[in-house]
């Protein structure tokens, strides 16, 4: 979450009903061989009004070399696909695990996926896929289906808020999307043709493929840790069936091109990537398993056990047992009226519709509080939140919303509302971002010694998730997680 973001809290709700939606339109026709390449001037007008709106509310642009890099392989990429100088590529500040690309030949990846995959040749795959779902105009197609006309019908039955509904068209255009198996198929043969023709080993697409299958697993195997993070990540929006590595190694076969003929250019990579920013970016605040902790704002809140937190720059996502839904933010407290605030917050979510409220004054943890709960009547049934108000110091206040079933008990939210708190200088202190940091292997390095390297409790499981399982050689490069130093950029 950036510092003093506000963000309207009924973007969960939405989020829920969108991925409702999601699993009923599941069904999709096998997409047809695409035409030459073509963006029309409606597309490029569309991608670029939406870029900006879409690099705020995922963290922004990545600085420095590593997005320079993004552009300069995606260009020519872009170029073996028939849309030199069409291309719009952006390295996204975020650790979600997630490339995607939107109408208009706006393509994002992330620093995320940056960190998981091992070469520039995977790098130019990833690319190319998303190349590829836009010269086959598959989210164009999505679009054209019923999801956007439904996704608003619900929005508006849910608030009555037009407003929403223009936010909830924008979810579903950049994060929603889920492609049909079909569609990945197709999207993997035109990515290995561009990479290919671009000079890249087809064979990349394969690698890059299971190492983001590693990423999956370490999210799986870790308990979830890192997996509610801000935004869905690539395997979650690109399905990964069994046979997709085999699959796309029989498309690099059938390119002609022997395997091992072209380097991939791993070097060149790691350079690269190396000292990149790993993990939570500290402007954004740190989630730390079922803790929340800000070092700038200096505030922090810990979930109860069955909760998981899903960090973005515009607000902490809050998931609980039961179907618990919410999100914790914040914004400017004007002339330290906290009930001002509170009416506010309560008439973005209710927007005029009928409300019962009750309303508690009582401190927590020393700061003023307020804690409302809400009965929201509508169209179709009753909504029940809770919402919680703090007067952080500062004129800054901060803010829970949480949704939750109608026979749900309030006692895990109540405490959660109870744990939040104002930092102090050793848990700042404590607060350390991290980055990547490119090593080579010693005559007497392994696996094990090089995981206890890691500035990570799951230390040797990421290791493998960033570098693979292959037993570690002397002279060889390999990524490590460490903690950045103070005043490094």
């Amino acid at each position: 979450m950036n510092e003093l973001c506000r963000l309207p809290v009924v973007r969960s709700r939405t989020a829920l009903a969108l991925a409702t939606i999601l699993f009923l339109t599941g069904c999709n026709q096998a997409p047809q061989d695409p035409g030459p390449p073509e963006i029309s001037e409606e597309e490029r007008a569309t991608g670029a009004e939406q870029h900006q709106q879409l690099l705020a509310s995922m963290g922004g642009e990545y600085r420095g070399d590593a997005k320079n890099y993004v552009q300069s392989v995606g260009a020519s990429v872009a170029d073996a696909a028939g849309l030199g100088g069409q291309c719009h590529f952006t390295l996204v500040n975020s650790d979600v695990v997630n490339a995607f690309a939107v109408p208009g030949c706006y393509i994002y990846v992330t620093r995320g996926l940056m960190a998981v995959v091992t070469s520039e040749a995977e790098l130019a795959s990833v690319l190319g896929h998303e190349v590829g779902h836009i010269v086959a105009q598959h989210s164009a197609r999505q679009q054209e289906r019923s999801l956007w006309s439904m996704l608003g019908v619900l929005a508006v039955s849910l608030t009555g808020s037009e407003r929403l509904t223009r936010i909830a068209g924008q979810a579903v255009s950049l994060f929603g999307l889920r492609y049909s198996r079909e569609q990945e198929y197709q999207a993997d043969d035109l990515g290995i043709r561009y990479v290919s023709t671009a000079g890249y080993d087809p064979f990349a697409a394969a690698d890059m493929l299971g190492a983001l299958g590693r990423q999956e697993r370490f999210v799986k195997e870790t308990g979830g840790q890192d997996a509610a993070r801000s935004l869905p990540e690539w395997a979650s929006s690109h399905p990964l069936p069994a046979n997709r590595v085999e699959r796309a190694i029989q498309a690099a076969e059938d390119t002609g091109i022997a395997e091992d003929a072209r380097g991939e250019k791993e070097a060149v990579y790691l350079a690269k990537i190396d000292g990149l920013l790993f993990g939570d970016d500290p402007k954004q605040g740190f989630v730390i398993g079922r803790r929340f902790a800000h070092p700038i704002m200096r505030i922090g809140f810990e979930a109860p056990p069955g909760f998981t937190l899903a960090n973005s720059p515009e607000a902490i996502g809050i998931t609980g047992p039961g179907d618990i839904r919410g999100e914790f933010g914040g914004g400017q407290l004007r002339g330290g009226d906290l009930d001002a605030y509170m009416r506010g917050l309560i008439g973005e979510l209710v927007d005029g519709a009928p409300t019962q409220a009750d309303l508690a004054r009582s401190p927590i943890n020393g700061l003023p509080a307020r804690i409302a709960q809400l009965r929201v009547e509508g169209p179709d049934g009753g909504a029940h939140l809770l919402v919680a108000a703090y007067d952080g110091g500062g004129g800054r206040a901060f803010h829970f919303v949480i949704a939750t079933p109608p026979r749900q008990g309030r006692a895990a939210i109540d405490q959660l509302f109870a744990s939040f708190h104002l930092l102090g200088p050793g848990e700042v202190a404590a607060l350390r971002p991290r980055m990547i940091k490119v090593v080579t292997a010693g005559a007497l390095a392994s696996a094990d010694s090089l995981s206890r390297q890691m500035a990570d409790r799951n230390g040797r499981a990421l290791f493998t998730a960033l570098n693979g399982d292959a037993t570690v050689k002397a002279g060889t490069q390999y990524k490590l997680v460490r903690y950045r130093n103070p005043g490094t950029n």
